[in-house]
C-alpha cells in the first residue's frame, strides 16, 4: 500500500508542477514495485500479503470495473469481436510457436511462449505445462519472458497511440489482445480513456476465456483424450462471471447513478495497490537472465500479435 500511496503522491505532483499527468498512478506503481523488487532484497514474509494484492485485491477491482462498462458497447459490434479474438489468438498461436522453433526452442518451450503471449500469459503457461508434460526449466523461463514483457508493453502501448492514428475503441482492441494479465491492460489503457479501459477489458477477459478450449485441444493433441485438469473455476473465474454480471446489472438500471462514482473510485484504488504487488513481484534481474533466445522469442512474437490486430483494425470496416 506504501507503494501505491507513493504512486499517487507522484501523480499529484505530476499534475501541480507540470500541469498534467505524465504517467498514470496505476502506470507508477508497477514501475515503482519493479523498481523496489529489483533493488532491494524482500523477506518472505513479505510474500503472503503482495500475493493477496496481486491476485484477491485484482480480482474484486476486476469485477467492480463491470459496473462502469457498458453491454450495448460490446453488443453494438457483437459477434465481428468474439471473431476477432477468436481467429487472432488462433493465429498468434501458430505464428508464435513458430517464431519460438526458428529460435530454437523446443516444442514443449515453444508451446508454453505462444500459449503464455497469445492467450494470458503465466496463468495460460501453468494451465499448459502439465498438460504437455513441460520441464520445471521450461515454465521458468516461459513466466520470465512475460513478466518482463509484461512491464514494458505497459510502458510502450500509450505511446503507440500518440504515433498511430487510433480511437479508443482501436486502442482498448489492441492492448486487451498484446498485453498479457489484466491488471496490465489496466495500466495501459487508463491513460488513453474510458472507452480504452472498457473494450480493453472486455477483450481481454474474451481472450481468457480461451484458455479453456486451447488447453483441452493441447490435451487432444498429446494423446490424452483432452483430459486436462483443468476445473470449472479455472476455465471460468469467478472474477470474469462477476465483471459481467456487473456489466449486466449496470446495463438493466440495477445500479444507481450516484453509486457509479464511488465505486469507481474504489476500483482504481484497488488496482493501483494490486499494480504495486504485481510490481513487486517482478525481479528485472532475473527475468533478464532466464535465457536470450526465450526473450526474443517473446518479443517477436508481441510484435507479431500486435502487427495482426492492427492490420485487422484498419483493413476491417466495422471497427
Amino acid at each position: 500500500m506504501a507503494i501505491a500511496a507513493l504512486a499517487y503522491l507522484v501523480a499529484f505532483a505530476e499534475t501541480a508542477l507540470g500541469g498534467r499527468v505524465w504517467f498514470d498512478a496505476l502506470v507508477l506503481s508497477i514501475v515503482l514495485g519493479t523498481g523496489v523488487r529489483t533493488a532491494l532484497p524482500l523477506r518472505p514474509l513479505f510474500g503472503p500479503g503482495i500475493h493477496f494484492a496481486a491476485k484477491t485485491i485484482l480480482e474484486f477491482a476486476i469485477v467492480l470495473l463491470g459496473a462502469s462498462a457498458s453491454a450495448s458497447m460490446i453488443a453494438d459490434a457483437g459477434m465481428p469481436v468474439i471473431v476477432l479474438v477468436v481467429s487472432l489468438v488462433l493465429l498468434s498461436l501458430a505464428v508464435s510457436y513458430g517464431i519460438s522453433r526458428a529460435f530454437g526452442l523446443s516444442r514443449h518451450l515453444a508451446t508454453l511462449v505462444a500459449c503464455g503471449n497469445s492467450i494470458c500469459g503465466n496463468s495460460a503457461i501453468v494451465a499448459a505445462a502439465p498438460v504437455i508434460g513441460a520441464r520445471a526449466d521450461d515454465i521458468a523461463s516461459s513466466i520470465a519472458f512475460t513478466a518482463a514483457l509484461g512491464i514494458v508493453m505497459v510502458l510502450l502501448l500509450p505511446a503507440v497511440s500518440q504515433v498511430l492514428p487510433m480511437t479508443e475503441w482501436h486502442y482498448g482492441i489492441l492492448a486487451g489482445m498484446t498485453v498479457y494479465a489484466v491488471p496490465q491492460v489496466l495500466a495501459a489503457t487508463a491513460p488513453i480513456g474510458p472507452v480504452a479501459v472498457q473494450v480493453g477489458t472486455i477483450i481481454k477477459l474474451l481472450r481468457v476465456l480461451m484458455l479453456g478450449p486451447v488447453i483441452i485441444f493441447l490435451g487432444i493433441a498429446r494423446g490424452n483424450g483432452g483430459r486436462t485438469g483443468l476445473t470449472f473455476r479455472q476455465v471460468f473465474p469467478w472474477f470474469i462471471i462477476g465483471f459481467f454480471a456487473m456489466m449486466l446489472l449496470r446495463s438493466a438500471g440495477g445500479i444507481p447513478e450516484e453509486a457509479l462514482s464511488p465505486i469507481k473510485h474504489l476500483e482504481t484504488a484497488l488496482t493501483t495497490i494490486s499494480m504495486a504487488a504485481l510490481g513487486l513481484s517482478v525481479d528485472l534481474r532475473s527475468m533478464l537472465a532466464s535465457g536470450g533466445r526465450v526473450l526474443l522469442a517473446g518479443i517477436f512474437s508481441v510484435v507479431a500479435l500486435a502487427s495482426m490486430t492492427c492490420l485487422a483494425l484498419f483493413l476491417i470496416p466495422v471497427f
